[in-house]
């Protein structure tokens, strides 16, 4: 559990690669779920009696499933090139939070079961029984990596960290023994529709008082409609996108977009959220479910085009996964995908980023800004990891990079990227990424967004840089409650189309 007290770690000038504390977070664990939680998503209740035997079995079904896996698992030469490359263990300086070395938890594991060297020469391979002990650790450090990629950039082999932790969590929830705060909100979505919990009259309610309060600052009827048959655009948002600052200004970005643009559209209270924990956990049955309830309300509703509002990990599983699993974008061969392909307008890329979308109108001349509007903000903007390292935006490669910041631009005079080495694909995680955006963990996102606090700290003091756009629901969460143990202002996180919908210009032409 997360101690009740730690020291936030103080800010440098410039990154340093700790000296290693072993054991150091050895401490940190997540709540484990409930005997609930786990059955309603198809789990064991609790730490079944023969785990080992399970546990292994099922490692082995992974690797006779994905090759990728096992390539994982013999490629590592433990060159070192990732080891300093992760943000938890520059937080943390525990040695076991090295991408290498938390790898090593399944693969010494891998070696004993599965390899001949491991089976009769255990100790000169550096293979180990799976132990009660080293299943601690994987519960322990595989919920100590966001499954960022950011090592998988610097890896000249090219392995994956974040495919070795979904396969660890996999292979933990088969036997009992799975997070809570990410397996809750999986039942969530199944039960509700949504990561928050909001009933569909709530979020009716929410999207009649956003318009009462955009038509007081507007003068105008800008809708928030929900299932509206035949709307062009189905838009999946985070659910946090309907609940609190800064989040929700940024939906009312969205919302003027489509207003100014003439487009119509509409959310659906089937598929009110765009991220898919599914992913987190490693299990693609439970991300294909959770997608199934988008292409279901796109059918219902008959829309031409699916949007992605700003959610980093839910614009991966879009971009990476939508098309095979549930056929949104070609991939399904299911007769469902096949009606919906014949549905969806192919003149445009489905599904979309909001990003896109907005970037689109501003290249061909149909949104007008008053970029003075924002002059009170000095910006700078945070590469959220699975936008950047797992997907991209628009026709030419490094757009996902390239269109968020043209966005910025053209609706605000001050901006500054932090220092090269610290964005694009190189970017550091917020730290609250990958199903740890809970406060059981508090200590390791803290200490996990020392690196981006660094960064962000230089540009404060270099150029007075005031607010921090991002386009991810998570980025946005983690950084509002982190913000103030570095000194920060919790305000100066925000959404891109927060920016948006300062500057955008209502009721021209």
């Amino acid at each position: 559990m997360a101690t009740a007290a730690f020291t936030t770690p103080k800010l440098k000038p410039y990154p340093v690669i700790p000296l290693v504390q072993v054991g150091a977070t050895s401490h940190l664990k997540p709540f484990v779920a409930s005997e609930a939680i786990q059955k309603n998503l198809g789990f064991p209740g609790e730490l079944v009696e023969d785990w080992q035997a399970k546990a292994i079995a099922k490692m082995g079904e992974l690797l006779g499933k994905y090759r990728s896996l096992r390539v994982y698992m013999d490629a590592c030469v433990h060159c070192g090139a990732c080891s300093d490359k992760c943000h938890y263990f520059l937080g943390t300086e525990d040695p076991k939070n090295m991408p290498v070395a938390r790898q090593d938890l399944m693969r010494q594991v891998y070696r004993r079961y599965f390899t001949f060297a491991g089976k009769h020469f255990p100790s000169l391979v550096g293979a180990k029984d799976l132990t009660r002990e080293v299943l601690d650790d994987w519960y322990s450090y595989y919920h100590q990596c966001s499954e960022c990629r950011r090592c998988s950039v610097f890896c000249p082999y090219g392995i994956d960290t974040a495919e070795v932790t979904m396969a660890a969590r996999e292979i933990m929830d088969s036997i009992g023994m799975g997070q809570k705060y990410a397996n809750e909100i999986i039942g969530k979505v199944h039960r509700i529709g949504n990561n928050l919990g909001i009933p569909g009259p709530a979020l009716e309610d929410t999207l009649e008082g956003l318009e009462e309060d955009t038509k007081d600052e507007t003068g105008l009827d800008v809708r928030f409609p929900l299932d509206v048959k035949g709307a062009e655009v189905l838009l999946i948002t985070p659910s946090a996108d309907f609940f609190s600052e800064p989040h929700v200004d940024s939906l009312i970005g969205y919302a003027k977009v489509f207003h100014a643009a003439g487009v119509s559209w509409t959310l659906s209270s089937m598929a009110s959220e765009a991220g898919n924990f599914g992913m987190f956990i490693g299990n693609y049955e439970q991300l294909r479910k959770i997608a199934l309830r988008i292409r279901e309300a796109a059918l219902e509703l008959g829309v031409k085009r699916i949007v992605v509002g700003e959610c980093g990990h839910a614009w991966r599983v879009a971009y990476s996964f939508w098309n095979t699993l549930v056929g949104i974008g070609a991939g399904g061969k299911d007769p469902f995908a096949i009606e919906l392909q014949n549905q969806l307008d192919h003149r445009y890329k489905q599904p979309m980023h909001i990003c896109e979308f907005t970037h689109d109108l501003i290249v061909r001349g149909a949104l007008r800004f008053d970029k003075e509007k924002n002059d009170n903000r000095i910006i700078t903007f945070h590469d959220s990891c699975n936008v950047a390292r797992a997907s991209r935006m628009g026709d030419l490669p490094g757009g996902q990079f390239t269109i968020p910041r043209d966005i910025i631009k053209a609706v605000a005079n001050n901006f500054h990227d932090m220092a090269p080495g610290t964005i694009h694909e190189s970017t550091f995680c917020c730290g609250g990424g990958g199903g740890l955006l809970t406060d059981d963990l508090l200590e390791l996102r803290v200490k996990g967004a020392l690196p981006r606090m660094e960064a962000l700290k230089n540009v404060v003091d270099e150029h007075g840089v005031n607010f921090m756009a991002t386009i991810c629901a998570i980025c946005k969460a983690q950084f509002s409650k982190v913000l103030p143990q570095y000194g920060f202002d919790m305000s100066m996180v925000g959404g891109v189309h927060q920016l948006v919908s300062k500057a955008i210009r209502l009721g021209d032409k």
